[in-house]
C-alpha cells in the first residue's frame, strides 16, 4: 500500500534530548502492521543527531516503529548554537 508519514517539527535547545513517540513520526503503509515499519534518517539533525537510548552518545541511522512506540529513540542536540525546529526526514 502507499506510505504515508507525518512528522511534526520537535523544538531543542542546546544539550536538550527529546525521546521521540507516536506523536511526532507517525507513519502508515496501508497494512495492519505498522510494528514492521522502519524509519531511515536520511537527512541528520543539523546540531545533533538521532540515537537510541540503549547507546547513549552513538548516531543511528535508522530505527523502527516499535522503538518510537516503546520511546527508545532520541534527538540530541550537540551544544551547539543553533537551536530550533528540526522536522524528521
Amino acid at each position: 500500500g502507499d506510505i504515508v508519514l507525518l512528522a511534526k517539527p520537535v523544538t531543542l535547545t542546546e544539550g536538550d534530548r527529546v525521546t521521540l513517540t507516536t506523536d511526532v513520526p507517525v507513519a502508515t503503509d496501508g497494512t495492519s502492521k505498522p510494528e514492521k515499519l522502519l524509519y531511515a534518517v536520511s537527512l541528520p539533525p543539523v546540531h545533533g543527531q538521532i540515537e537510541h537510548i540503549n547507546y547513549p552518545g552513538v548516531p543511528i541511522s535508522s530505527y523502527s516503529q516499535l522503538d518510537v512506540v516503546a520511546q527508545k529513540v532520541s534527538d540530541v542536540h550537540n551544544n551547539s548554537h543553533g537551536a530550533g525546529k528540526e522536522s524528521l526526514r
